[in-house]
């Protein structure tokens, strides 16, 4: 198996209303790639946000007493507590600096995924923060579709942000919403290569595509929030976030 992934060059600043399957188009030409049938685009959900004008100005937010209590607890701005209030299901730790949280689409993360980095729509202030997509797995299949429109072909989108971990330090590429791949590999039942059953083995593939497209995309200034991925070495199909939320009553670390 060869997996190639492969970051698409000068892609602009983007902007809410930005067409990002035509930008993406666009880096696929200056990278001299087209697509095939099983290839991958994997994208920051940073640029989703972006596009999708999923910005906030913490001037316009009022914050709850609910919020000022956290925010005197965990040191942080109330406005931003309220709007990570906002974005989830439940609180179910804090500390200071960090509140984790369910997220209103299913997964554990800290301070509801709100990032405060290279952010700002004009870079004017720091007074901006930008939420998650409001349904990720919607906006890749757009992406999806658009792009399969135009190269007629069968290919797989997915959307990572980068998230802590409770039992490691470091922060990887995770999921947060996909469209034409498998989110979950069940082996259950299968041989292991001594030919005993497998009993419990479920393999989050879209989690571990996102953690390698997330070493070729960068932490930090490299501007390069898009990665051609070929050679995943897993049929295409149908997916969706909700394979790999584990159930409340199975999760042992709330």
């Amino acid at each position: 198996m060869t997996l190639t992934i492969t970051p698409l060059p000068g892609l602009p600043v983007v902007k809410p209303g930005d067409d990002l399957a035509e930008l993406i188009a666009d880096g696929l030409d200056r990278a001299h790639l087209d697509l095939d049938d099983g290839d991958i685009l994997v994208i920051a959900q940073k640029i989703i946000s972006k596009s999708e004008g999923r910005f906030v100005e913490l001037s316009t937010v009022t914050p709850s007493a609910r919020s000022e209590q956290l925010a005197e607890m965990t040191g942080k701005d109330a406005r931003l507590v309220e709007l990570v209030l906002k974005e989830s299901i439940s609180v179910l730790r804090t500390r200071p600096g960090t509140i984790i949280v369910e997220h209103r689409l299913g997964f554990v993360c800290a301070n509801a995924g709100i990032d405060h980095s290279n952010v700002s729509p004009e870079n004017e202030s720091d007074n901006w923060v930008l939420l998650l997509p409001e349904n990720p797995d919607q906006s890749a299949k757009r992406i999806r579709s658009s792009l399969e429109k135009v190269y007629k072909r069968k290919i797989g989108v997915l959307i990572i942000d980068s998230h802590g971990r409770a039992w490691r330090l470091g922060t990887v590429g995770i999921s947060v919403g996909f469209s034409g791949i498998p989110g979950l590999l069940d082996l259950r039942g299968d041989p292991d290569m001594f030919g005993r059953t497998l009993q419990v083995t479920q393999v989050g593939v879209a989690d571990e595509l996102a953690a390698a497209a997330s070493l070729a995309m960068g932490q930090a200034d490299e501007g390069t929030p898009v990665v051609h991925v070929r050679g995943f070495p897993h049929a295409l199909r149908p997916g969706s976030l909700q394979e790999l939320i584990r159930p409340e009553d199975e999760d042992m670390f709330r």
